[in-house]
């Protein structure tokens, strides 16, 4: 039994006459261009901005038979992503079930005051039993009919499973098997807001479960985490090499991680593993308000906007404290009687 994607798509088309409704595109001029004056698609001070898009896929499955058999699966969804390989020949018995899900959401009432919401997650289950077996088989009706191909090939399966808003990778493989009962479940989810002042927080979650018996083979078993840092313009100037604009989180070189889990085992086994990684983080910025002056008044702006390059200059200060101006003792030009 497979069931995949389903999706409908509604459209229609019909021709107007254009005479019919000549009056009335003159009569919506007026109201088209002041509505295109208040509403724009990119959140600039003049206008508005309001979005949402989401994604969704489901896949099911529920394989048994003998032969060869190769299978591949991907998905990514926003920073999320993950894969499941396997080939071999002999029998199986296969139970799957793959849920991606993303979504977009934008709210720029004005420039100033703007929200941005993205929220994606991806789950993979799965029960696989499989034996090695050397198989031949007959393909087509032609030569390979009369002389089967020898399919000989030990089991192997692999999945991984990468986060990058919190630099995780989670990996699984199995190869060179004689036989395999595999029980596997993958969660990964991850959403973002971004909040005008700005207010940065979100949460990054990875997990992968593992319950399985395997014969002559070997398994590989991997966990690595980014070390998480903030990092600022002035990071950038003593060395670092990459500046985060919309989120300031970023993180270290793989080479510095701050989780690292590195596993083979040669033989027969029964493994379990439970490995969750979850990184929530949450930062706040206030910033000041734009012409501060206009508020408060030079006197009471920062010393770094009453002079330098990026304020009004230092030559200005006598200007607004008076200093510059100095009261007569007498008139230039008395009055004449």
């Amino acid at each position: 039994m497979l069931r995949g994607i389903r999706g409908e798509i509604h459209s229609s088309c019909r021709w107007i006459d254009l005479k019919k409704i000549t009056l009335a595109a003159l009569m919506l001029f007026a109201l088209i261009g002041l509505s295109a004056a208040a509403v724009r698609t990119d959140g600039l001070k003049s206008g508005a901005l309001s979005e949402e898009k989401n994604t969704s896929f489901t896949f099911e499955q529920s394989v048994q038979g003998n032969g060869y058999f190769m299978t591949y699966m991907y998905a990514k969804e926003g920073n999320l992503e993950m894969k499941n390989y396997a080939h071999g020949s002999g029998s199986i018995d296969n139970q799957a079930t793959l849920a991606a899900y993303h979504m977009e959401r934008a709210r720029h009432p004005i420039a100033e005051d703007w929200n941005d919401y993205n929220l994606s997650c991806i789950q993979f289950d799965e029960d696989n039993s499989m034996v090695y077996a050397p198989m031949k088989i007959a393909v087509g009706t032609g030569y390979y009919a009369a002389n089967p191909v020898d399919y000989s090939s030990l089991l192997k399966e692999k999945t991984w499973v990468k986060n990058y808003r919190a630099s995780t990778s989670m990996h699984h493989e199995v190869e060179y098997a004689h036989a395999l009962d595999k029980e596997l479940s993958l969660l990964a989810k991850e959403k973002f807001n971004y909040t005008y002042d700005p207010i940065y927080e979100g949460d990054a979650v990875t997990q992968m479960k593992i319950n399985e018996d395997v014969t002559d083979g070997k398994v590989h078993l991997g966990v690595l985490q980014g070390d998480q840092q903030w990092v600022t313009k002035d990071a950038v100037k003593n060395g670092a090499t990459k500046i985060i604009t919309k989120s300031p989180l970023t993180y270290t070189a793989w080479k510095h991680p701050a989780i690292e889990i590195d596993e083979d085992y040669w033989g027969t086994y029964h493994i379990e593993k439970n490995m969750t990684l979850d990184v929530p983080y949450k930062r706040i910025e206030s910033g000041d308000d734009w012409l501060p002056c206009c508020f408060g008044g030079y006197m009471t702006m920062p010393t770094y906007y009453q002079k330098g390059s990026g304020g009004f200059g230092s030559n200005v200060k006598g200007v607004f404290d008076c200093t510059c101006s100095k009261a007569p003792k007498q008139a230039e030009f008395p009055r004449v009687y």
